[in-house]
């Protein structure tokens, strides 16, 4: 049992329990733990890790999350990662009888009140930054190489873990189906060091097999005709191999190098644009800034405004909760609605 792996004494510090803590999760999955170590390591151990566990309180919690975020510059989503990581650790000593309550329970939440935690909210590109930017790369020599890669991220609306980790052996060109069984992660390992894991998705929503379409095909086809002559990645993840896509170095995607080269992308088109713009005498079409999740938030609106059976969607989409969907739906749906009602005008004898 957990409480026999340390021994129970007046001096037990929250890093005797922590460790203790660690070794008896086997459930969660390395990556997990490989995270929630290098947060503790990095933002906790130094701090408060070797206070007593009995001596710590509520306000030592608030103390410590305030001064990540004002003295070290850390966000509301790393701040998560720390509570999420933490607040368990406290429950282990509270079920072992080490202490009797635990101090993280509503802080989180009370720090709400006082620091700006509310994600931005993601957008989805409009048909017509979505037609600029697949034209822009298309005929872009120096970006045309990702073409396939962004049309599929806009034609499957994956996940961005779920396309980088894409291999041939998951396309299915003869059903024309693409099956999504894994992720590929790219995280702090327990000495702090960066590396790609594959992982299973977090739901079983996550797995799901999705309509391959015929642009979506045809991207691929191209790409692997292409690595047919200058040769496929041999890059190996946890004995997995085979990956579609790959960078101009032969290594893997992560979410952060696309964001970095869609960056740049709508910069330069942003750029070129406004001189087209003023030499034509016509207003500019700016696409607005953009991340690699909403070209997923992209597909999926588009996806809503075609589609009605809200169950459907959230299949593709892997939503894990209906909730998901129906916000997403009801968003993109919000103009169509009104023009719908627009054409009802007259035609209800209300009168």
């Amino acid at each position: 049992m957990c409480n026999n792996l340390i021994t129970s004494s007046p001096k037990t510090t929250l890093n005797d329990i922590f460790k203790a803590y660690m070794r008896d999760k086997n459930e969660l999955k390395m990556t997990t733990k490989n995270s929630y170590k290098f947060f503790y390591e990095s933002y906790i151990k130094d701090e408060i890790g070797s206070m007593k566990i009995k001596a710590i309180k509520y306000s030592d919690i608030r103390r410590l999350y305030s001064s990540l975020i004002t003295d070290r510059g850390l966000n509301p989503s790393s701040l998560r990662t720390i509570c999420k990581a933490l607040s368990p650790v406290f429950a282990f000593a509270v079920r072992d009888g080490y202490i009797m309550s635990n101090p993280t329970d509503g802080v989180l939440s009370d720090m709400k009140k006082t620091y700006t935690f509310e994600k931005p909210k993601r957008h989805s590109l409009t048909i017509q930054e979505q037609e600029a930017f697949i034209n822009f790369v298309a005929n872009s020599p120096q970006y045309r190489r990702l073409l396939p890669l962004f049309t599929v991220f806009l034609g499957t609306g994956c996940r961005v873990c779920e396309l980088t980790g894409l291999r041939w052996v998951d396309c299915d060109f003869e059903n024309n189906t693409i099956s999504i069984n894994h992720n590929l992660l790219y995280k702090a390992k327990a000495d702090g060091k960066y590396g790609f894991y594959i992982t299973t998705p977090k739901t079983d929503a996550g797995k799901r097999i999705i309509p391959m379409l015929k642009e979506v095909k045809n991207a691929l086809l191209f790409e692997r005709k292409r690595q047919m002559t200058e040769g496929f990645n041999q890059t190996v993840v946890d004995g997995c191999k085979g990956f579609i896509f790959e960078n101009v170095n032969g290594s893997l995607y992560c979410g952060a190098t696309i964001n970095k080269l869609i960056n740049k992308i709508t910069e330069t088109f942003n750029k070129e644009e406004a001189v087209r713009a003023e030499a034509e005498n016509r207003e500019p079409l700016i696409i607005r800034h953009f991340s690699v999740h909403s070209l997923r938030h992209t597909f999926c609106t588009r996806f809503c405004e075609n589609e009605t059976n809200l169950k459907v969607i959230q299949e593709i989409m892997g939503h894990a909760n209906i909730s998901t969907t129906m916000d997403i739906y009801a968003e993109a749906t919000k103009e169509k609605k009104a023009e719908s009602f627009a054409n009802l005008e007259g035609k209800i004898k209300i009168i």
